[in-house]
């Protein structure tokens, strides 16, 4: 089956690294399914039925987003809320990711060294997506490690931007076809 990537972000249009990670991904439509949920509900109302359907028809699913101010975009948030539905999710015949691999795909502005316990924020990464892996755990879902490509803000600025990112986009496409 193939791959659901959900792209939660707020303006894909001037993102840099997240459009090239899915344009290294749209050139392999027989394997992975780019629902760019900002660009579907750009009012915020979810349609849980057609979200969870999309889940439904594919057989891993991938959280793809920018951190933004340490957390995720507002819309996931929503997106789980709504979508990870009582009963269907979890609960009494609430199964529909148990045994489904998921994984989380980020991009953080902030450069690597600067998540770390001895960084500039005094925090990693993984612990700021620590409570996805609750959430995944709590609806069964087979958690894969994440995805993460780091320093986004430095942008044209960093010498060798450009193929830093056609790198990372490469070994995303690598990372997806390993779950």
């Amino acid at each position: 089956m193939k791959t659901l990537v959900l792209v939660f972000h707020p303006s894909i249009g001037t993102s840099v690294a997240n459009r090239r990670w899915l344009q290294e991904v749209a050139l392999q439509p027989q394997r992975y399914t780019i629902h760019d949920v900002q660009q579907a509900y750009p009012d915020g109302q979810i349609d849980v039925a057609r979200e969870q359907a999309l889940v439904e028809a594919h057989g891993s699913v991938v959280l793809q987003f920018p951190v933004y101010w340490f957390n995720c975009p507002p819309l996931l948030k929503k997106w789980l809320d709504e979508v990870l539905a009582h009963g269907w999710a979890y609960g009494a015949g609430g199964n529909a990711f148990r045994g489904r691999k998921v994984a989380l795909a980020v991009t953080a502005g902030i450069r690597e060294q600067d998540f770390a316990l001895q960084g500039k924020w005094r925090t990693t990464l993984a612990q700021l997506l620590a409570p996805f892996d609750v959430t995944l755990a709590y609806i069964g879902a087979e958690k894969r490690p994440f995805f993460a490509f780091y320093g986004a803000e430095d942008g044209p600025s960093e010498q060798g931007y450009a193929e830093r990112l056609g790198r990372s986009a490469q070994d995303y496409v690598r990372f997806l076809s390993g779950l």
